[in-house]
């Protein structure tokens, strides 16, 4: 063997050894979740593990057992869920915001314009006491608004839950997130649907009234992609995983049709057409945890006061602060 190969064929077993057997993402039907879908589709990954798996997560429940049985490396994951975690000292980095807005009321009254305006108003919300229940009430309260006299908030189990009161016309009015408010609005505009359902309107996009009542921009750091585990001391793993990640967001907002088209494969339960409708009103951009830091804290500041046990009781220290590689 020629001697001058001899240091090429060392880097590439090295290399060999270094590639992982598999990495596994788990994530919700959300948007956060949707460049994840597009990074396995074109093999982003291929250099740092031989098979990169996407597992569903329904609910909080589902997600904190498959992070107890340690069978997942990366999650998409509310930025408060997240709090919890590292709080209840599970092994957990956040990694990245990508979600700065994603919630909106949806209504069949057109002439609403403010939170104000909903006063006296029937509101299905889902998942009591999670993060968009509580953003709402304290978003309700800093204007002056008391939510248990000034509403009557129909609280029910899952957006979809929701998003059916509307279409069978059990109420007029809730709080949903994308792309459950692209989706409602696209199966009102279908037949047979159409004929029992009257028209629904986008409203109050709450982002818009938490700059109006904190005086700060309307970046709401919702939800991004975390690291669990053993994975978090592989620097090289995190490393990609956030710059593919950071590519297949830009992919997803720059060609919405093309990105539905790879999303529901997987999310089966979402429609291609109201997934693009609903690019252009996620607020998406990639920001490492670390430099978001500041906006972080007081979005968990917010949530404190209104509810202590949504963020695990404390701010997270800077440990959980991740991104920097």
């Amino acid at each position: 063997m020629p001697r001058f190969l001899l240091p090429f064929l060392l880097a590439t077993s090295l290399f060999a050894a270094d590639k992982l057997d598999k990495i596994v993402i788990a994530g919700p039907f959300a948007s956060v979740s949707h460049p994840v879908l597009e990074m396995i589709e074109r093999g982003a990954l291929s250099d740092v593990a031989s098979k990169v798996e996407f597992v569903l997560w329904k609910n909080p429940d589902e997600l904190r057992a498959m992070i107890l049985q340690k069978s997942v490396d990366f999650v998409a994951i509310p930025t408060n869920t997240a709090a919890i975690l590292h709080n209840k000292g599970v092994d957990i980095e956040l990694l990245n915001v990508s979600i700065w807005g994603i919630l909106g009321m949806i209504s069949r009254d057109n002439s609403l314009k403010s939170l104000q305006e909903y006063k006296g108003k029937t509101i299905a919300l889902p998942f009591r006491a999670d993060m968009p229940d509580l953003l709402f009430i304290r978003l309700l309260k800093e204007q002056g608004l008391d939510p248990k006299k000034d509403f009557k908030l129909h609280y029910v189990a899952s957006p979809i839950d929701a998003m059916q009161m509307l279409i069978m016309r059990r109420v007029d009015h809730a709080l949903l997130a994308e792309p459950a408010i692209s989706m409602a609005l696209r199966k009102t505009k279908s037949f047979p649907v159409s004929v029992i359902a009257p028209d629904l309107y986008r409203s109050v996009d709450l982002q818009q009234e938490w700059a109006k009542v904190f005086s700060t921009s309307a970046d709401v750091p919702q939800a991004g992609m975390a690291a669990i585990g053993e994975i978090r001391k592989n620097s090289h793993a995190v490393k990609r995983f956030l710059e593919e990640y950071e590519k297949s967001l830009l992919a997803y907002k720059n060609n919405p049709k093309e990105s539905a088209k790879i999303v529901v494969k997987t999310l089966d339960m979402l429609q291609e057409e109201a997934l693009v409708d609903s690019v252009g009103h996620v607020n998406l951009q990639s920001v490492r945890a670390l430099h978001a830091k500041e906006k972080l804290e007081f979005f968990y500041q917010i949530l404190l006061e209104e509810e202590p046990k949504s963020i695990g009781g404390k701010l997270p220290d800077a440990s959980f602060y991740g991104g920097a590689h």
